[in-house]
């Protein structure tokens, strides 16, 4: 009996439960800890949010105990990707809250909900989402423009001076909206495979940004500007290295917080 009741709470608990509750995804208690906004953009390397670089930052934050809750815009996909094959997948389309929402565990909020007051820092993590979903950089290069969530967004908390830790490729966002912006996406040649995606730092330096090559293992920190960037898996390398590297981003951001 305890078991079919249990089971029957928790289903009807699974069947009801939506996504756009303002909730945090995890908190603490006390008011000693930063509140961080996490900004999502899907589900999945290639046509969203880089999930292990997205879990690495709520573990950094859950460490730190910091009071965190996630963020994405309430819009469709550039498109979707199948990850077994690496191909669009044609006549599908998906939502990048709803898929970002499968990461927060369902507590998740449209991005045009957040108010700036309400945080100490923000944080972006990597993935193809962030230059497909959050901007068009994948398509348009330097020519890239920035959603207008994201862009006001971003422009508000830094005039607010309230600090911005971006990782992967999610770094090009900064590079269009906080003009000579200094970030890092790694090193600015292929290093033997190692940063297949270095082109795209000379993207960066067309838009105005200036391009600090860095490794694995360091991060960028713009101080006037309150910008940590890192790598992350723009290099080609072992999950926890990133994982890492995303702790160090994190850690930065929490301390210019």
């Amino acid at each position: 009996i305890f078991f079919r009741i249990s089971f029957k709470a928790f289903s009807s608990f699974m069947l009801r439960r939506g996504v756009g509750a303002s909730v945090r995804c995890f908190s603490s208690s006390s008011p000693l800890y930063k509140a961080v906004a996490v900004v999502l953009s899907g589900n999945g390397v290639y046509d969203g949010s880089e999930v292990h670089e997205a879990s690495a930052v709520m573990v950094h934050l859950s460490r730190a105990k910091a009071d965190v809750s996630c963020f994405a815009p309430r819009i469709p996909q550039m498109h979707v990707v199948d990850h077994s094959t690496g191909n669009p997948v044609e006549e599908e389309t998906r939502d990048v809250l709803a898929e970002s929402a499968r990461i927060a565990r369902g507590s998740i909020s449209p991005l045009s909900d957040l108010d700036v007051s309400q945080f100490d820092a923000i944080i972006f993590p990597g993935g193809f989402g962030a230059a497909k979903n959050l901007c068009n950089f994948a398509t348009q290069g330097s020519d890239m423009t920035v959603i207008p969530d994201v862009e006001k967004t971003i422009k508000d908390f830094h005039s607010a001076e309230k600090p911005i830790g971006l990782c992967c490729i999610a770094p090009v966002l900064v590079a269009r909206l906080l003009p000579g912006v200094s970030i890092t996406m790694g090193k600015e040649t292929e290093q033997d495979g190692r940063f297949p995606f270095h082109e795209a730092t000379a993207v960066v330096k067309e838009m105005g940004a200036h391009h600090v090559p860095k490794e694995i293992n360091e991060v960028q920190v713009d101080a006037p500007n309150k910008v940590v960037t890192a790598p992350a898996f723009m290099c080609n390398t072992a999950v926890h290295e990133v994982y890492d590297n995303v702790g160090q981003m994190v850690k930065k951001v929490l301390e210019l917080a």
